[in-house]
């Protein structure tokens, strides 16, 4: 099936390289998948439109020349392909960046001697959206049969699924923790990190039967949901006894486990339902929280740059510490000297 150029009129992720597209930027919707990809990203055939006019994909540089773009098809529903372009991490990101710019602005000083931009409300909502951004770099890696949806908004308190999975293993929602540097351990009912209990095991489960209920009531039929917890980022995960009703994974070893499940949906199920849960009807059309990838972006940018500073400056700070002491461990050897001497000669 040949695939169309279009302008996105939500932000996606390119199923290829994994990489945001935002909205109104030009971009290749994979008829057969359902899913799109950078204009440049390799891929099937691409409609030819004749009077189209050229646009380059989110790096020019990175692929070759990018072929003609239209508007969007009148074969295609955009607005009900809004949950599959929607972008990972969607509703956190808006969050981090709200959140951001709510606290104080960090002063020249600050800046120079690299304080972080983050406040102590923004730091776990950015280090969350890292999380679901790793995550859903992953999941790219599983093959076409497989269905992935970002960031959907349930109920009316804010609260979201990470991602949704359908494919042949069956349908599962991930809850993503980015736990970077700490250690893990998990029981059959509780799961601690670095020593400390946490609600992980029972908010994955409250979610994937929310989930199940939801797809159920739209299929008219029983629609079973596994709920995942997928730790990003931890030095260790120790198991003592396996979760009966919740899956705990590490990152690394996710897409591993999902590609080795029995088959238990066959294609047609699997289309039938991506088809509802992809639908914004399906979760009763939430108002999506738009993401401003550009400025989380620069955000990230800020971060790393803040990082590098501190590090600049606690090596100088040690440098200094080793100057000092040697130069008091050179005076004192001296003065033992000196007196040695003293006490020698005549």
């Amino acid at each position: 099936m040949t695939d169309t150029s279009m302008r996105l009129r939500y932000a996606g992720t390119c199923r290829v390289c994994g990489a945001a597209i935002p909205a109104r930027t030009s971009a290749v919707y994979e008829r057969s998948r359902r899913t799109v990809r950078c204009l440049g990203c390799p891929g099937t055939a691409i409609a030819p439109e004749s009077e189209a006019t050229s646009s380059a994909g989110h790096d020019p540089d990175a692929h070759a020349p990018a072929p003609p773009v239209t508007d969007i098809d009148t074969d295609v529903e955009p607005d009900a392909d809004v949950l599959r372009l929607r972008a990972p991490g969607s509703a956190v990101i808006a969050e981090t960046l709200r959140a951001r710019a709510s606290g104080p602005p960090r002063s020249r000083a600050a800046r120079f001697f690299g304080a972080s931009p983050l406040s102590a409300e923004a730091l776990p909502w950015y280090q969350g959206a890292l999380g679901e951004l790793e995550i859903a770099r992953t999941l790219t890696r599983l093959g076409p049969g497989w269905t992935t949806i970002h960031a959907i908004p349930v109920g009316t308190r804010g609260s979201d699924i990470d991602h949704l999975l359908v494919g042949p293993g069956g349908v599962f929602t991930i809850n993503t923790k980015n736990h970077e540097g700490k250690r893990i351990w998990v029981g059959s009912r509780r799961l601690l990190v670095s020593g400390q209990p946490t609600e992980h095991l029972r908010n994955a489960s409250f979610e994937a039967k929310r989930a199940a209920q939801i797809l159920s009531r739209s299929a008219r039929e029983p629609i079973a949901v596994t709920p995942i917890v997928a730790i990003v980022g931890a030095r260790a995960i120790a198991f003592k006894e396996r979760p009966a009703d919740v899956v705990v994974l590490s990152s690394t070893s996710l897409v591993r486990w999902l590609t080795r499940r029995p088959a238990t949906l066959t294609d047609a199920n699997v289309a039938r339902v991506s088809r509802l849960a992809v639908d914004p009807k399906t979760w009763g059309d939430p108002i999506l929280a738009e993401a401003d990838l550009d400025g989380f972006a620069a955000l990230r940018q800020e971060v790393v740059s803040a990082r590098r500073r501190r590090l600049v400056w606690a090596s100088v700070g040690a440098l200094s510490m080793l100057a000092v002491t040697l130069t008091l461990a050179f005076a004192l050897a001296n003065g033992l000297l000196q007196a040695t001497l003293a006490a020698l000669l005549p």
